[in-house]
């Protein structure tokens, strides 16, 4: 499948998708994750990673 074609079926721009892959999106919704899994046929854990890192200003939500 292509990026155009899944961004057709997840209801989602080709910009918005690039932004996703690059890993510069600051936040993407529940839904949108669920449509890319279903259509990809895949996990969460196929599609997101997570690097080990709090985003700038998160610590001080902690105390």
């Amino acid at each position: 499948m292509t990026a155009k074609e899944l961004c057709a079926k997840v209801g989602i721009t080709e910009a918005n998708l690039s932004i996703l892959r690059s890993g510069k999106a600051s936040g993407v919704r529940f839904h949108t994750i669920n449509r890319i899994c279903y259509y990809l046929d895949c996990d969460v854990g196929d599609i997101l990673r997570f690097d080990g890192r709090l985003e700038d200003g998160d610590e001080e939500h902690l105390e």
